[in-house]
């Protein structure tokens, strides 16, 4: 059973989004302010949190960082706001999906299931049917059993949004994608997102690269007008 730390401090929502996510057997804890959450967390790991951004003592973004301080949980964030500026900020942070208020129950459910296959905490098909590693350009490696990719015997700590995106350009080093080709491999509903967001989350991987080995963030190649490349060499 996943367990679900849900950080929500309006009690109508909360109490929908409790009954829908146990419905559907998942093990629910409920916060109303992101102490509560970050105590909890540090209680009892979880398989994902579901962030409402604005909160009555921090922001959503602010218990995101916390997390991200002392693991690799991924998070779905909700706002009442549609701002762009947000919704970037959210997911550079490291957040896996943003869900704008007001939402259905069942299309958080769906979410919440589509990020735990793609984070390798749920029962994902690609992660039962892989089995041999994927190695590409010098220093890549890719785990298929612990779908984890390695950059110089670094484990990099990515996102399931960065980990299929980072994996899609290994599995084709030198070929240019589009920022559309990229969205369609890595989200669910691609059509939710925009190319901003892909723009973001390469941002954090070559974070990720820079802080395993200073250069190798230069391994993704930006083609401006078109998309990103993974160097061959």
């Amino acid at each position: 059973m996943s367990r679900v730390l849900l950080v929500e401090d309006e009690p109508a929502i909360a109490d929908t989004l409790v009954y829908a996510l146990e419905t559907e057997c998942f093990a629910v804890t409920h916060a109303l302010t992101g102490a509560d959450a970050l105590a909890a967390n540090a209680r009892e790991a979880h398989d994902i949190a579901i962030l409402d951004i604005g909160l009555p003592d921090m922001t959503g973004l602010d218990v995101c960082r916390r997390l991200r301080e002392t693991g690799s949980i991924p998070v779905l964030f909700l706002t009442a706001r549609d701002g762009e500026m947000d919704r970037i900020l959210g997911l550079e942070l490291g957040g896996d999906d943003y869900v704008t208020k007001p939402f259905s129950p069942r299309e958080i459910v769906a979410r919440v299931r589509a990020i735990l296959r793609r984070s390798g905490n749920g029962n994902s098909p690609a992660a039962t049917k892989a089995t041999n590693p994927v190695n590409s350009g010098e220093g890549f490696h890719h785990d298929t059993s612990s779908m984890r990719i390695h950059f110089g015997g670094t484990p990099l700590d990515l996102t399931a949004h960065e980990y299929k995106l980072l994996l899609v350009l290994m599995e084709k080093p030198g070929r240019v994608f589009t920022r559309d080709q990229l969205l369609d491999h890595a989200w669910q509903d691609p059509g939710a997102v925009t190319d901003r967001t892909v723009d973001a989350h390469i941002k954090s991987i070559r974070a990720k690269l820079r802080a395993a080995s200073p250069g190798a963030e230069n391994l993704i190649e930006t083609r401006r007008g078109i998309g990103y490349s993974l160097s061959p060499h």
